[in-house]
């Protein structure tokens, strides 16, 4: 056999035995516009040679794999240039921040913007070299050697209690690394990126989903950044700062305080905004409580009205579902669905004359939305309530100031909650918070909805454009922000998820997905013993048994 027949978007192709993925993409295609393939429903680095005919298509900077790839890569060129600069340097990759991956910089002697634009420019030189990053597949009790030899204690201590007999590493120009996922074949990719400085670090800004021929905009994000320190130092305070620590007390079975700590720190801080709504009473006559899916919402709003009777105020919740527009009324997206999402699906006018009657201590017949006939009811429920009694709104849209139009901004609390992930697998490879979060979801859908991993997959990525668009862009204006993550929750969420996302099969659309977290999963070690965790624990209502005293 000296050919291989390979059919792409329903086009038939030959080429010869053993041509990469890249040789083929960037001849069909413009030279390094795709990044990754995908080759008969398994993703596949364009290194990749073809020995058999196969169904092939290819990944641009337009998709979520393609652009997961792309920052994974351009991560990897920041720490080898700046390697090149200072070899003390130690980077830690962060989280998200201002649209790009936020890196700390640790024992660097001088670090200033001269030291950004010396690594930015060495950057552009090894870009403009266009080296291969070379992988090799090696066991992995000679990764932890390779790694013993050149000092990289955070990968040993990942690879202590691997779930896995090989790993893959990466060799960029003698440097050599571990990455958790694939990368562009050679740095010559990696044409477009910024890099800001950014607090104690940087932001490492990449090009934009929807239009990979732009960079995408640097925002200031203090509110976001000082959440995602907080939690930092409760890490460090519990010394529990990468995923192989978690497995090593889950190996020692020392989990029970870990939990105990953790809860007592949500609770701790739920008591805080509690306090600061209480201190501020007309301001507090509204809180708005808002954030992405599966981000602990339901949870969080009950224990806030606990801790908010404790103060003395009696709150009351309302809900925004029941102010639906009737179903033929819904505004559709760009595909001729209901757009259920979108805050023009919500009678706002109806809500704001409720709302503003409601603070002047007037009363309300409050609607009933019946989802099965798609009608607004009456049912005789009234409320009237007083200056004791917070009103409490939960939903996507609750920083929209659209939402409360007619509210004075003095009479609204608002707050940001999220699970902010703060663990990282090593100093190189972060834990995605929208990982976490689809996790929790897969989880929550399977036990509570009725669907399967592969329906909730399919409809994540219509999930994340809508909290693109009404989420996002107002958490700075919050209040206060909540982190709901727990650092023990992926331990836990482990058992459950593994038997939904391997019963995802190869010919369904979320199979490429279902994978990369099944991989993903094997870092953690099992927390198999549930008796510690309280049955007000924002992971309770994920994997149930949730109770809101």
């Amino acid at each position: 056999m000296t050919s291989v027949n390979i059919t792409i978007n329903g086009e038939k192709h030959s080429f010869e035995v053993g041509t990469t993925l890249a040789t083929i993409a960037n001849s069909l295609y413009q030279p390094y516009s795709m990044v990754l393939g995908v080759v008969n429903n398994e993703l596949k680095e364009l290194s990749y040679a073809l020995t058999t005919d196969a169904e092939v298509r290819f990944l641009d900077l337009t998709t979520t794999d393609g652009q997961k790839c792309y920052k994974r890569s351009l991560s990897f060129l920041f720490v080898k240039a700046f390697s090149d600069i200072d070899k003390e340097a130690n980077i830690e990759l962060c989280h998200t921040l201002s649209k790009g991956q936020y890196c700390i910089v640790k024992g660097c002697a001088c670090f200033n913007q001269k030291t950004v634009q010396r690594v930015k420019k060495r950057m552009l030189e090894l870009v403009k070299q266009d080296i291969p990053f070379i992988k090799e597949k090696l066991p992995v009790d000679e990764a932890v050697k390779l790694f013993e030899q050149i000092g990289r204690p955070d990968k040993i201590h990942l690879f202590k209690h691997i779930d896995k007999e090989t790993v893959n590493i990466y060799n960029l120009d003698g440097y050599k690394d571990y990455f958790y996922g694939y990368l562009v074949p050679s740095t010559g990719y990696l044409k477009l990126f910024d890099v800001i400085p950014e607090d104690d670090g940087v932001v490492l800004l990449c090009p934009k989903k929807s239009n990979p021929e732009e960079l995408t905009q640097h925002m200031y994000q203090p509110k976001l950044l000082k959440a995602f320190r907080e939690t930092k130092d409760w890490a460090n305070i519990m010394g529990v700062n990468m995923v192989g620590d978690l497995n090593e007390i889950i190996v020692n079975k020392e989990y029970s305080d870990l939990i105990r700590t953790v809860e007592a720190l949500h609770e701790n801080k739920i008591i805080k905004i509690a306090d600061e709504i209480t201190k501020h009473p007309t301001k507090g006559r509204v809180v708005l409580i808002a954030g992405p899916s599966s981000s602990g919402k339901t949870t969080f709003s009950r224990r806030l009205a606990t801790q908010l009777k404790v103060n003395g105020l009696k709150p009351v919740a309302i809900s925004l579902d029941d102010y639906f527009v009737d179903r033929e009324d819904t505004p559709m997206d760009k595909d001729g669905n209901y757009d259920f999402e979108s805050i023009y699906a919500l009678d706002l006018k109806l809500f704001n004359q409720h709302l503003t009657a409601l603070l002047c201590g007037e009363e309300v017949e409050l609607p009933y939305y019946n989802f099965k006939k798609g009608k607004r009811e009456y049912t005789g429920h009234k409320l009237r309530v007083n200056e004791k009694q917070p009103i409490i709104l939960e939903g996507i849209h609750g920083l929209n100031n659209l939402l409360t139009s007619s509210v004075p901004d003095h009479y609204k609390f608002k707050i940001y909650i999220s699970p902010l992930t703060q663990l990282n697998l090593d100093y190189h490879n972060r834990i995605s918070t929208t990982d976490s979060r689809l996790i929790r979801r897969i989880v929550r859908d399977y036990r509570f909805r009725g669907h399967d991993a592969q329906a909730t997959i399919k409809m994540w990525p219509s999930v994340r454009r809508g909290e693109e668009k009404n989420i996002f862009p107002y958490q700075e204006q919050a209040d206060a922000m909540f982190n709901s993550t727990l650092i023990y929750e992926l331990a836990v969420l482990k058992k459950y998820a593994l038997p939904l996302l391997q019963a995802v099969k190869k010919d369904q659309e979320g199979y490429i997905e279902a994978k990369r977290l099944l991989r993903f999963l094997k870092y953690f070690r099992d927390i198999e013993d549930e008796l510690d965790i309280p049955p007000t624990s924002i992971i309770k209502e994920f994997i149930g048994g949730s109770r809101i005293v």
